[in-house]
């Protein structure tokens, strides 16, 4: 048994649990690769939950819940359809927590697109046209004037397409992180089908259905 692996205490494993929720192997795993560093550990398990989602992607999400979330004394609420692949992963108390965690940012962040790839034509050269306007005006070279528009659409994703956004009770990671690591402990895949954003005072709401979900539906 290397010097390492020895190093690394129930406590510890014990301690990575209880933030991540993995298995605990997989905690003594990740710790024994970190060399006991927890951030470090933490990290490794994220990127293993989003490989596992990437393999799983593919799978169909045919069960799942719509979940309700009223916020600010009922003045914005949102209806959010997160679907997985069985009925028993969908009464799990961490689907039930991902689909509650997923409308409450919604509520709080107001994206307009469910991923990257269903932000419309339109709204995609609209922005871009806004950016370069504004790179061209600082006088820049071309290639310059580019490279700042791909760096404005990138920071464009983030701010109005849900799984590209930072998740709101934990800035470090995305939405669309959060669900690849629930993916990871619960062995399923899951995605977000549509969801709708209402307010008070708003004229007329938000209403986002995720491209991939009616493709499958053709």
């Amino acid at each position: 048994m290397s010097t390492t692996t020895v190093n690394i205490s129930a406590a510890q494993v014990k301690e990575l649990r209880e933030k991540t929720s993995a298995p605990m192997m997989d905690c003594k795993n990740a710790l024994t690769e970190a060399k006991g560093n927890m951030e470090d550990a933490i990290v490794i398990l994220r990127k293993k939950g989003m490989a596992s989602a990437a393999k799983k992607a593919s799978r169909t999400t045919s069960e799942g819940a719509v979940v309700s979330y009223i916020h600010a004394g009922g003045k914005i609420g949102v209806l959010v359809e997160v679907n997985c692949e069985s009925d028993f992963v969908a009464r799990t108390p961490q689907f039930q927590e991902l689909t509650h965690d997923i409308a409450m940012h919604i509520a709080a962040s107001d994206p307009k697109f469910v991923r990257k790839e269903d932000v419309t034509p339109e709204a995609f050269e609209k922005e871009k046209d806004i950016y370069r306007a504004q790179a061209a005006a600082t006088g820049k070279p071309a290639p310059v004037i580019e490279k700042i528009v791909e760096g404005k659409m990138a920071k464009f994703y983030e701010e109005v397409c849900l799984l590209e956004q930072p998740f709101i009770k934990e800035q470090t990671i995305s939405v669309g992180q959060l669900i690849a690591t629930t993916i990871g402990k619960l062995g399923e895949n899951i995605s977000v089908k549509r969801f709708a954003r209402f307010k008070v005072g708003d004229v007329g709401e938000t209403i986002a259905i995720s491209k991939a979900a009616e493709e499958k539906a053709e």
